[in-house]
């Protein structure tokens, strides 16, 4: 199920982002980034629609991934 990331409150959604930023590990090539950074990145990826939060009831958590466009063929 998608979430819409603008209807979450900022203290729900940075702590998402910050959950996700922390289970993806710490290589981030040559140049190392804040926490403020990263998590501004993945706002701005949100915002772009690149990625969207998807929450699984079974599991009950949620998840960032990249948002694929369905089409039709």
């Amino acid at each position: 199920m998608k979430i819409p990331h603008q209807e979450l409150a900022e203290e729900t959604l940075r702590a998402i982002i910050e959950e996700f930023i922390s289970r993806e590990g710490t290589d981030y090539g040559e140049r190392e980034y804040s926490l403020e950074q990263k998590v501004q990145q993945v706002k701005n990826q949100l915002q772009r629609d690149e990625i969207i939060i998807s929450y699984d009831p079974e599991s009950q958590s949620c998840h960032l991934q990249t948002n694929v466009p369905i089409t039709d063929n």
